[in-house]
């Protein structure tokens, strides 16, 4: 989840980064907390994606659902359409 303090965390540490470096530490953190922020964003938008419902002219609801992928699965599918 993305939090006020979450936000607060990543962008001292960006500035810190650009100031005078971080420490290995800190580089981790940064990578763990950049890392959840981005899980937060995809888990949303997928989310988001997966509600879209788009009406046709003949007023028929066409669904849009992705293709989930398989564990370990590198290659992006196509989205299927559901009539």
């Amino acid at each position: 989840m993305i939090t006020p303090e979450l936000i607060q965390c990543i962008n001292a540490l960006a500035k810190k980064k650009r100031t005078i470096g971080l420490t290995p530490e800190e580089l981790t953190e940064q990578a763990k907390l950049r890392q959840i922020y981005l899980e937060t964003i995809h888990t949303r938008l997928e989310h988001t994606l997966k509600n879209i419902e788009i009406v046709d002219n003949a007023k028929q609801a066409v669904t849009i659902i992705r293709e989930d992928k398989k564990p370990n699965d590198t290659t992006t599918t196509a989205p299927t359409i559901l009539h």
